[in-house]
């Protein structure tokens, strides 16, 4: 195996999008218009049911004046090398 670092089985994708949406002083319904797509898509992101495409999370980035990584991570218990 190489160098490179791999997600382990047991990681989990984590977000923030609701908690900076909120701070932000936004609905869902205001954030999807900001960057194009349904109410219903915040909604899965937010809930976790949906993980979204590199380009929705720029775009969920600029929206919200943040970055990527404040928004989306990954709860990593261990790392496979």
């Amino acid at each position: 195996m190489s160098t490179r670092q791999m997600l382990a089985a047991d990681d989990r994708f984590q977000n923030q999008l609701k908690a900076i949406r909120t701070s932000r002083g936004l609905t869902q319904a205001a954030l999807a218009e900001q960057v194009g797509v349904s109410r219903k898509t915040v909604n899965t992101v937010e809930n976790g049911i949906f993980v979204p495409s590199v380009l929705l999370a720029l775009r969920l980035a600029r929206a919200l004046d943040t970055t990527v990584e404040a928004i989306f991570g990954v709860d990593s218990p261990s790392m496979v090398q």
